[in-house]
């Protein structure tokens, strides 16, 4: 199944696509239907409301509202990690533990929302096509093995990032990666269930047209189960927590020269059987 939240005139409204016509869910928000279990989907499928056409509708972040921040692994497919430290000037040797880093909840915006980003802060903000996945069941030190039944789904995410501030804090990458709207999300989450291997699916990023980031999934240097391992040791996985993957090669400041977002800037990041987003970059 294929779950989206859009814009009603009673506020975000949860609804199940069905082809090109969204049936709603009425009385659950996504993080809610997640956390019922199983329950909620058959309440999703059971959902006999008139449906409406998804053309039509405003597309919300599908988690607009998550209940922490969004995790995030930073250097995660081997060619990005090698640009990144050769664009930095340092020995190309590949992480042996996952890069982490969460973005603010407030930097959720949704699959074609403008950007409103604020240019006296930083001129240095790039594109990251990732990969995004939600958690579906509470869950601590979860085994390899045992990792994918604890995903719920698939979404597209483009981690926008000001490169400088990133940078400027010692290393933590929180700030930089934390602005409002730099984390939009969607259009949809598509269940486990509809992805045969999350490890074989392309990637792409395009900028005004211009095609900036390709690749695959195949080029993680940590797998989504190893990535869940991880981040499970010792700290309790939620369900509704989204989980970014990190991002392929191509991105604007590992470039010669390096390029950089500006307003009237239109960008595209699609993730294959997951889906696309497309947002405009505004100066707030």
């Amino acid at each position: 199944m294929r779950f989206v939240t859009y814009a009603s005139a009673g506020g975000p409204q949860l609804g199940r696509v069905d082809g090109d016509t969204v049936v709603p869910v009425p009385g659950l928000s996504l993080p809610e239907l997640i956390a019922l279990g199983p329950v909620g989907q058959e309440r999703a499928e059971q959902a006999a409301e008139t449906a409406l056409p998804l053309a039509g509708l405003r597309l919300l972040a599908p988690i607009g509202e998550p209940r922490r921040n969004i995790l995030c692994l930073g250097m995660n497919y081997a060619a990005h990690a090698a640009e990144s430290l050769r664009a930095k000037n340092q020995p190309v040797v590949m992480p042996t533990v996952p890069v982490i880093f969460t973005k603010a909840t407030t930097a959720v915006t949704g699959p074609t929302s403008d950007l409103h980003l604020d240019f006296g802060l930083t001129t240095q903000y790039d594109w990251e096509v990732e990969l995004g996945f939600v958690i579906g069941k509470r869950g601590k030190n979860i085994p390899r093995a045992q990792a994918l039944e604890y995903v719920f789904g698939y979404t597209v995410i483009n981690d926008v990032s000001a490169r400088d501030v990133q940078n400027n804090h010692g290393g933590q990458f929180f700030r930089g990666k934390s602005f409002d709207e730099t984390c939009p999300m969607g259009p949809w989450i598509v269940t486990a269930d509809e992805i045969a291997d999350p490890h074989a699916l392309s990637l792409r990023c395009t900028v005004n047209g211009v095609l900036k980031q390709e690749s695959t999934t195949a080029d993680f240097i940590f797998d989504i189960p190893a990535m869940i391992e991880w981040l499970s040791r010792g700290m309790t996985l939620l369900p509704g927590d989204v989980i970014s993957t990190g991002t392929p090669s191509g991105v604007g400041f590992a470039r010669t020269p390096a390029e950089f977002l500006k307003p009237g800037d239109v960008v595209v990041c699609e993730v294959e059987g997951v889906g696309k987003i497309e947002n405009k970059i505004v100066a707030a």
